[in-house]
């Protein structure tokens, strides 16, 4: 996710947002797997799958906001979509959860310090 940020061209940036793109179909048929229909990756509680994807998923809406894409939506990754709704409101994780502004401020900050122009 770090290098679309600082992807050099609009054809190397949309090739690598179609990597994740992919990366997160693979994680949606896992997803499904491994909730059992459940809200998280290991059933009705949070667990450690859960916060290792969980701290990617500011840096994933913040993508999306900078690049104008929907990388997890409800045609291509109904289960993940509903899971970050889910992990991101729970009581454990809402408080202290990145908003996705000031994600996006922080990235185009850190695309300066590259020499690389933000989106």
């Amino acid at each position: 996710m770090r290098n679309i940020v600082t992807a050099k061209d609009e054809e190397a940036r949309t090739a690598l947002i179609n990597q994740v793109g992919e990366g997160l179909a693979l994680l949606e048929a896992e997803f499904s797997k491994c909730s059992k229909g459940k809200g998280f990756f290991g059933g009705d509680q949070i667990g450690y799958l859960d916060i290792a994807f969980g701290s990617f998923l500011g840096w994933l809406r913040a993508l999306e906001k900078m690049n104008g894409v929907k990388l997890m939506d409800e045609t291509k990754t109904p289960g993940l979509l509903k899971w970050a709704d889910c992990f991101s409101s729970h009581p454990a994780v809402k408080d202290v959860f990145p908003e996705t502004e000031k994600l996006v401020e922080f990235a185009k900050v850190l695309a300066k310090f590259r020499g690389t122009p933000p989106k």
